[in-house]
């Protein structure tokens, strides 16, 4: 399935919609809509009526959260977030499946271009301290709480590397590798007592791609617009993903070298009030780091099996491409040696 396939049916959604909402939508008057972009898990459509300003129409086909309220999490985490400055507002939910067989959501439209790590990171820096420090405060009831930090992930990725572990397409020295590394992580997860004994928790969003970021044309604002997969937690969970290889490398070619990640967490620490977290952060974001690497592998080893077994619901050429980027020996060992050298 794709934009394009989808697109009568949202065409029908639109034509249906009721007009609630006069500030963006006029049930009966002209309107467009186009496709805009294309996830994993969902689906974007550009609607436009002459007189109104744009928005996104939002089609959930997936979780990553296991929840079949998928589409009211987001929608729920938007609305918390509504005032921070940094994300889409909120216009309607939709979790009927009526006409749709999936969940919708309305939000604002944002005008600009993915994010540039060479020239935008420290605005990136800027945006976590303000949604972390503001987020802090308010009400997180619906949220997903990040109780054992690296043991979620590390439990995450397990069941995501027994989909390549399982299959016969899977290169057996890679297996092996990952193997090793999965143990490695069974054991070093121990270190989240640190984060037990001492929590710091606000929004997080973990999905920190740079393709997330919206920088507005005028440069001046940055926003962070895809939040399917929030948890209350830590913070350093952003920062950390964020700056890891398997993140920077997923859409550009650009790795974040040490000078550079010391000035992303310098202009963090700047913009947050809380003394014991500037001082913290470093240890926070040093112990996440190799277990973001892993995820980020555990998922494409997944995925790399999913588009060539039929079993992923969107298909993205590109996306593949990566993928085999990433499932390569000499990759992985890059990214986990310095990590296992240090134990």
């Amino acid at each position: 399935m794709n934009l394009g396939e989808y697109l009568p049916k949202v065409e029908g959604y639109l034509q249906r919609l009721g007009d609630d909402n006069l500030l963006f939508w006029r049930q009966g008057h002209p309107y467009k809509v186009k496709p805009l972009a294309q996830g994993e898990y969902n689906m974007n459509y550009l609607v436009q009526q002459s007189e109104l300003p744009a928005w996104v129409l939002r089609v959930n086909l997936g979780s990553q959260i296991n929840r079949s309220d998928q589409i009211v999490y987001e929608y729920k985490t938007l609305v918390m977030l509504a005032e921070s400055g940094h994300t889409p507002l909120p216009l309607f939910v939709d979790d009927s499946r009526e006409y749709l067989d999936h969940g919708v959501l309305g939000m604002t439209y944002l005008s600009g271009e993915p994010l540039q790590y060479e020239h935008h990171r420290l605005k990136a820096a800027e945006l976590f301290a303000n949604i972390h420090s503001y987020s802090a405060k308010c009400n997180q009831d619906h949220l997903i709480v990040e109780s054992y930090p690296l043991t979620m992930t590390y439990g995450e990725c397990k069941r995501l590397l027994k989909a390549y572990f399982d299959s016969p397409l899977a290169d057996e020295a890679i297996k092996a590798y990952l193997v090793e590394i999965l143990a490695w992580a069974d054991e070093y997860r121990r270190n989240e007592v640190f984060y037990q004994q001492d929590p710091w928790p606000c929004v997080i969003n973990t999905e920190v791609n740079s393709s997330n970021f919206i920088i507005s044309p005028d440069g001046c604002n940055i926003s962070l617009v895809d939040w399917e997969k929030p948890l209350w937690g830590d913070p350093s969970q952003d920062i950390s993903h964020f700056c890891v290889p398997t993140t920077t490398l997923w859409k550009t070619d650009y790795r974040m070298v040490k000078e550079e990640k010391q000035e992303f967490l310098d202009v963090y620490c700047a913009k947050i009030s809380d003394r014991h977290l500037r001082d913290t952060i470093h240890e926070r974001v040093r112990l996440r780091d190799p277990f973001n690497c892993l995820r980020g592998i555990s998922w494409s080893a997944w995925a790399w099996v999913a588009y060539q077994t039929g079993e992923a619901v969107l298909r993205n050429q590109d996306t593949f491409l990566k993928l085999c980027q990433y499932m390569n020996l000499s990759f992985i060992r890059g990214l986990f040696a310095p990590y296992m050298k240090a134990v």
